[in-house]
């Protein structure tokens, strides 16, 4: 029977690992380059005892309950097996002993070191050594003869020596090795190993093939080779029977001579890594082997030994172990193969019965661990012993069948199926661990404490004003569990006798029961379990799911596509991870399914492949504190659900990148967006952390895989789409009626525009104009109209040219999408009105309320501000707004100078609206492409107009005009457009040094002025001065120095300019001195005016001017010239 390869595990760090049985076979050995020796109850333990012996393990034996070791310390020391006590030290050498080993009986052992030498002493008397001095370079191996009367060693100096122990004599040097000067430059670590038993042969590794000395002669007797041998032959090892020989290859290659036949089987590493350690099983045919890797491997059904069968039960114990690694599927090495027809029928429960094997008699399981001797259509490399023992021509036969077997098993290299994985908790660890994490996530803690002395769980709580900590008897033997901020959920596995449960404590009930269980129905097991608000899910082995309320109600239940892997949940979601179909070539199938729990029921994932690392699977599923659905695999990738691109998935952090070594992992506990925080624990040299001591929480910071990311370039490309990616939930939350931080979401919007800005600069350095534009498809308009001043500062007019085209572009774009909306809101409005019933509803009502209740409206809310709002809050405010047209929340009375802006009663204000002198951005852009906002500059400065002036309402039907809803007081926003308008506006007001006779709307908005302020005042008069200083600072910039300079000003100064400022006939805020007010202006501009009247007219109207001059100035600087 061919022989079955088990899928490898890890077990060390990288390094030299070795491996080796327990007489007994009950226990695997191993150690590693981590300096530990573990010893494994089978392949699937998953936690294995350690033993730490050093800072290296280079080598160890175990014989008669004790290991002996060769670590980096130079020395041989002694262990107890397998209590790992420390046995004392045999003895030491110079440098690292390379090999150790111990004769047929135990009470010998040989070892070869890196200074030449090889030393045989005795176990219990270790003064009595003997040392052997001949090798011209380190020792690579050594190999007692099993009648210790011969020892062999092979060393760098490229010789194979034969020592005889009594005389310590040489009795022959074969010169069969590569020469090399230390035991790292090797090209094979030469483990050969005489015969079993007799000791007739001695096998040596040479290059591609084994040559076998004859103990007599010490003459080559024959060379075991084969063509799939690519790479030399690092170690040999043989079976307890003395019929069959191992060896493995620095290429992966694992081949099974029968020395009598020359009959061979072939096994590739399936990642071809450098076999560096061989052990057979001492009673059943099973080959350990181990890689340079520091991964564990297992070869079945290899041959059997000569020694006693299996027991009956051990071929049980064995079987258990085959169904709980397969789950009764197909075995992955032969499930392509003709010759396994028999193999898949034994392993299938329901087809066991009805399974005839080719021989024409019934098999069972027993015949994957004990081969049909009668049965010649299956071939076997075990020795034909069982019915005629004296007869061996059958093994001939049989080896014959097994080598034709063997070729054709080796031809077939297509894609192997993989071992489907097995449903869990996410935030558990191993259910076999008698103390162990049932669940750990950002509510609390569970564990399960199984052991002699209690079987009971432990509930802990991180924040205890959620409840206080809770202890629970484990009387039904629950081994999942979930926790949340509402209940505790436990389920349990059936027996013989009780069928399997769901346990919920409600301790969040406002009655006095707070605990129900529910009974599944016979034969169906729970296998995972999930906690929601307000709802409850467990999804079983018959491929339902099961939905309760918190309170014990049945609701829903559905059926999945697959067996379950994992569940979980978050306030009215639920996720679900399950089998899609058998996967290959190490690589899992899943399918994930995200439902939506609440009102409004629905579906968004249905069924989609779950992306994994390749020959990865699902270790940790889950959702982050904001409720986005993510996961873990098993080679640390942590995916985030993408919302704003189809619901895809995005890496967002490697936790491999921050393990020290390749043995730790990180075990996520919680996840968080803001901050973005991944909580984890670091666990060395295993996957998940023990319960005692308490392990420490650490966090580790996102970082998206892009590309070139220790550029600047690629720096800022990764924080700006993670910021992006990051802040999605806060459009799902604002959606699904939950309230968001708007601080939160400027902040995050204020740093990706500033980091596009960065980049926009960048690429302007570089030279890279398109990319420039590609840029400014993401920036605001605000930033947009930087990157136009950026550009025209760094000289780059066609850019400025595209940029401003492209702001036009989007101007249009968004007016018209409002005018679409309103336009729907209003037919929305018109349907419901629509009728015989005109009943008044809150949507049939005008949007605009007539214009004086919204002056008098506008009047108080006024009124009330200026009375809350400090002295340095209205200037900052209103001289900044002047300023930054591009701020949206921008609130001050200055913007009113733009004739762009309608007044109350035209409706609300449009940001993007385009002013009567000028195009609109549709025609603009159709019929004179090249026209830039800074080329208009000019042309807008000679061309004032205003919103009630005749030549707006002639071009009014040029522009694109929202409808007319509530204005809100002081809200209005200068765009890109109007700002031009309104600053040459200013600059024409002062050559003239006259003040024209404001129209209608102008005289509204002049009611809403504000007094000055005080420093407003000083501002005004000390301009000049911080300008004379630094002429290049921005408005906002002055403020700030005018108001640290404003208060180093002794206090009877500041309040003798607030004094001044209360007395300003311009801080009048009555009705009937603004009218006073108006009708001396139209009588001074009628009258021709006193000369002092007008000069303190002109006076006020300066009081506005250095604000509109400064910007414009800035402003015109950047315009277009053709000199």
């Amino acid at each position: 029977m061919p022989a079955i390869k088990k899928n490898m595990r890890y077990g060390h760090p990288e390094g030299h690992t070795d491996v080796c049985f327990a007489e007994s076979g009950n226990f695997l050995v191993t150690c590693g380059s981590d300096g530990d020796i573990r010893i494994w109850e089978s392949l699937d333990d998953d936690d294995p005892k350690s033993i730490s012996i050093g800072e290296k393990a280079y080598s160890f034996a175990l014989k008669n309950g004790k290991v002996v070791t060769a670590a980096s310390n130079n020395a041989i020391q002694l262990h107890t097996f397998p209590d790992g006590e420390p046995d004392g030290i045999l003895t030491r050498f110079t440098t690292n002993a390379n090999h150790v080993v111990f004769n047929n009986d135990g009470t010998k052992i040989a070892a070869g070191s890196g200074d030449f030498l090889v030393k045989v002493l005795q176990v219990e008397d270790s003064s009595q050594q003997k040392t052997f001095r001949g090798h011209g370079a380190p020792v690579l191996s050594v190999s007692f003869d099993p009648k210790d009367i011969y020892i062999a060693s092979a060393s760098c100096d490229g010789s194979v020596r034969i020592w005889k122990i009594t005389d310590q004599t040489c009795e022959a040097v074969l010169p069969l090795l590569e020469k090399c000067n230390d035991v790292f430059s090797a090209k094979s670590i030469c483990r050969l190993a005489w015969q079993t038993k007799s000791g007739k042969f001695l096998a040596i590794p040479v290059g591609k093939t084994v040559h076998l000395y004859e103990r007599d002669s010490l003459k080559n007797s024959c060379t075991l080779s084969d063509d799939f041998i690519t790479q030399p032959v690092n170690i040999v090892a043989w079976s307890p029977c003395a019929q069959y020989l191992v060896a493995g290859s620095v290429d992966g290659c694992i081949v099974a001579w029968n020395v009598a036949t020359k009959g061979a089987i072939l096994i590739k590493h399936e990642k071809g890594y450098t076999i560096c350690g061989l052990a057979w099983h001492p009673h059943m045919s099973q080959v350990a082997y181990t890689d340079n890797e520091g991964n564990l491997g297992l070869l079945e059904d290899v041959c059997q030994g000569e020694g006693k069968q299996p027991s009956a039960k051990i071929s049980s114990s064995d079987t258990k172990d085959y169904d709980e690694l397969f789950d009764g599927d197909g075995d992955d090495e032969d499930f392509l193969n003709g010759d396994m027809i028999g193999h898949e029928g034994a392993i299938n429960d329901e087809d066991d019965d009805n399974f005839t094997a080719l021989t024409g008699r019934q098999r069972n399981r027993g015949a994957l661990f004990d081969d049909d001797d009668n049965s010649s259509d299956v071939p076997s490399l075990k020795p034909t012993g069982n019915e005629n023992p004296e007869v061996e021509d059958d093994q001939t036969s049989s080896v014959q069948n097994f080598t034709s077997v063997a070729s054709v098993k080796s031809s077939y290299n297509g894609p192997m199926p993989t071992l489907q994985q097995k449903p869990f908790q996410s935030g558990s660890t191993p259910v076999h661990l008698m103390h162990r994490f049932m669940v750990w996530n950002s509510v609390g803690v569970i564990r399960c404490y199984n052991d002699e002395q209690d079987n009971a769980i432990d509930v802990e709580f991180h924040d205890t004003s959620i409840h206080h900590a809770i202890h629970l008897t484990n009387t039904l033997n629950h081994t999942l569990a979930d926790v949340s901020q509402e209940a505790v959920l436990l389920a349990c596995e059936s027996t013989e006798e009780l069928a399997s449960k769901l346990q919920c404590l409600h301790f969040s009930s406002w009655d006095t029961s707070k605990e129900w269980i529910v009974d599944m129905p016979k034969g169906e097991n729970i296998q995972a379990i999930c906690l929601g608000q307000g709802w409850v899910a467990c999804a079983t082995n018959a491929l339902l799911l099961r939905i309760f309320s918190v309170g014990g109600v049945q609701k829903e239940m559905l059926s999945l596509f697959g067996p379950v892997v994992c569940m979980a949940g978050h306030g009215d979601q639920l996720i679900v991870v399950y089998q899609r179909g058998m996967g290959f070539d190490g690589d899992q199938c899943l399918g994930v399914q995200l439902l939506e729990m609440g009102k409004k029921k629905k579906q968004v994932l249905h069924g989609d492949p779950l992306p994994l690392s390749r020959k990865s699977y699902l270790s940790w599923l889950g959702f982050t504190a904001e409720g986005t659905p993510c996961y873990m695999d098993s080679e640390g990738i942590v995916r985030l659900l993408n919302r704003s691109l189809g619901d895809t998935w995005i890496p967002v952090c490697n936790t491999r990148e921050h393990c020290k070594g390749k043995s730790d992992h990180y075990w996520v506990v919680g996840i968080h967006e803001n901050p973005q925080q991944l909580r984890c624990i670091p666990c060395k040299g295993s996957r998940f952390p023990p319960t005692l001591p308490r392990p420490a929480v650490a966090v580790l910071p996102f970082n998206l895989p892009y590309c070139q990311i220790t550029t600047e370039k690629g720096q800022m490309e990764e924080q700006y789409w993670r910021s992006q990616i990051f802040t999605n939930h806060l459009d799902y939350l604002s959606k699904h009626g939950y309230e968001c931080d708007e601080n939160v979401k400027s902040e995050a919007q204020k740093m990706q525009q500033e980091l596009l800005m960065k980049m926009f600069a960048l690429s302007c350095k570089l030279e890279r104009e398109f990319r420039c534009m590609e840029l400014a498809e993401f920036m605001t308009q605000p930033v947009m109209s930087l990157a136009i001043k950026y550009a025209s500062r760094s000289k780059r007019l066609i850019l400025a040219q595209r940029l401003s085209e492209m702001a036009q572009e989007k101007a249009a774009e968004l007016a018209s999408a409002e005018q679409q909306d309103d336009a729907e809101d209003e037919d929305f409005r018109r349907r419901l009105n629509a009728g015989y019933s005109r009943t008044a509803t809150e949507w049939g009502d005008s949007r605009a309320k007539p214009v004086k209740q919204d002056q008098c409206e506008e009047n108080n809310e006024e009124e009330e501000e200026e009375e809350e709002e400090t002295e340095q809050e209205e200037a900052l405010e209103s001289n900044t707004s002047a300023t930054n047209p591009f701020n949206k929340s921008a609130k001050s009375p200055d913007i009113s100078k733009s004739g762009a802006i309608l007044s109350s009663n035209q409706g609300r204000v449009n940001p993007f609206k385009v002013s009567a002198s000028q195009k609109s951005p549709a025609i603009a852009g159709s019929s004179s492409r090249s026209t830039s906002i800074l080329d208009n500059m000019g042309k807008f400065s000679r061309k004032p107009s205003s919103s009630g002036s005749p030549s707006t309402t002639k071009t009014d039907s040029l522009v694109i005009k929202p409808l007319a809803p509530k204005a809100k007081p002081r809200q209005g926003q200068a765009t890109l457009f109007q700002s031009v308008q309104a600053k040459p506006a200013a600059k024409k007001t002062e050559e003239k040094i006259t003040v024209p006779t404001p129209p209608k709307a102008a005289a509204d908005i002049t009611e809403n002025k504000k007094p000055k302020t005080g420093f407003q005042l000083w501002l005004d008069e000390n301009r000049q001065s911080i300008l004379s200083e630094n002429s290049m600072l921005e408005e906002s910039e002055i403020i700030k120095e005018g108001m640290s300079r404003f208060r180093m000003l002794a206090p009877e100064e500041r309040m003798l300019w607030t004094e001044k400022a209360k007395g300003d006939p311009s801080g009048e805020d009555g009705a009937d001195a603004k009218k006073r007010k108006r009708q001396e202006q139209e009588n001074l501009a009628s009258n021709g005016c006193h000369q002092e009247n007008t000069d303190s007219i002109v006076a006020a109207a300066k009081k506005h001017k250095p604000v509109g001059q400064s910007a414009n100035n800035k402003l015109s600087a950047f315009a277009f010239k053709k000199d």
